[in-house]
């Protein structure tokens, strides 16, 4: 039989979705509303397989390729952002596209576009291979020079003197992007770039509340998936901060010998990750022990994304980059 001696679980605050997941998840919901099912998402829409289950048994259709959406069907294209060859590609097969693109992601590929039209070389500061920094790369229209390190930035093959400027991985936080910012800004005569504020706030507010987290238990729990940038982030945060942390995409990956000993847990979630989960972990934790679950002190994000009402009408489209915030409903 399990130890049954109490266990502190604290929630960590903010944690979960965010703006731009919630508006890509009913994006999805209102095309089914609207066009009936089957709706195709080409890609994960976030990376969360409690997200993709619930989606698809509403009817959603999820594939890899544009290829694989039939002809003139409707196509959701994922929160990362999409390059201009998926719409070149999409036309082709005369679909009808819905572009999901998280409205901050949209603003990166909006500030790279200007940079390059003021010939300037474009570096992006993001992981190679997430759907985001392909998306980003993609969308563009010049050669990008993608970096993830110091020894990245001191590798790049561009003289010191040539206008340059840098665009971020949104699921960066301030904190992982500033030291490569230092680094270009040592490296390059005329630089431009934004603010280390129009970073995602989401990304640094979770990563904020798992370091108030680490200080005040002796493990972190983080619901996310493996594919996801941002939850992977907040389990290196946490071990950075000296505790034992765990990365699970559901309640029944929990493995009760990380409990051993254990008797202060935080738990947190990732932007892609559903609060639903969050409350099946803490099921499945008080078959474990008694629990005594606390909410942390932290910040509650009023941030809220519109819904794309034009692209929902679903007809063949490049990307319409608009930024639009609103207070909360």
């Amino acid at each position: 039989m399990p130890a049954r001696s109490p266990l502190t679980v604290l929630l960590a605050q903010p944690r979960g979705f965010c703006a731009g997941v919630i508006r890509a998840i009913q994006t999805v919901e209102h095309a089914l509303q609207l066009h009936g099912p089957p709706v195709y998402v080409v890609h994960e829409i976030v990376h969360n397989r409690t997200v993709v289950r619930e989606l698809s048994a509403k009817g959603a259709v999820f594939v890899e390729r544009v290829e694989e959406v039939p002809r003139g069907a409707v196509a959701v294209l994922s929160a990362h952002g999409s390059a201009h060859s998926v719409f070149d590609r999409a036309e082709r097969r005369v679909l009808r596209v819905v572009d999901a693109v998280c409205p901050l992601v949209a603003k990166v590929h909006q500030q790279a576009r200007r940079y390059a039209s003021e010939g300037r070389a474009i570096i992006l500061i993001g992981h190679r291979g997430h759907p985001e920094v392909e998306g980003t790369v993609g969308s563009v229209g010049v050669p990008v020079h993608v970096v993830s390190s110091l020894r990245e930035v001191a590798a790049l093959r561009l003289s010191a003197d040539e206008p340059a400027a840098y665009v971020t991985q949104t699921t960066l936080s301030m904190d992982d992007a500033r030291s490569i910012i230092d680094a270009l800004k040592q490296r390059f005569l005329d630089l431009r770039g934004p603010e280390l504020d129009d970073i995602c706030y989401a990304t640094q507010n979770r990563q904020d509340a798992v370091r108030r987290l680490a200080g005040e238990v002796e493990m972190v729990l983080v619901v996310g998936s493996p594919k996801s940038s941002n939850s992977n982030r907040l389990r290196e945060v946490a071990a950075e901060c000296g505790v034992a942390a765990y990365l699970l995409d559901e309640a029944m990956q929990l493995d009760p010998a990380w409990l051993r000993g254990i008797n202060r847990l935080g738990l947190t979630a990732g932007a892609s990750a559903p609060e639903s989960v969050v409350q099946s972990v803490l099921e499945r934790l008080s078959l474990l022990r008694e629990l005594e679950v606390r909410e942390h002190e932290g910040s509650r994000e009023q941030v809220r994304f519109r819904l794309p009402m034009a692209a929902l009408r679903a007809t063949v489209r490049r990307p319409r980059n608009s930024l639009r915030c609103s207070a909360p409903a």
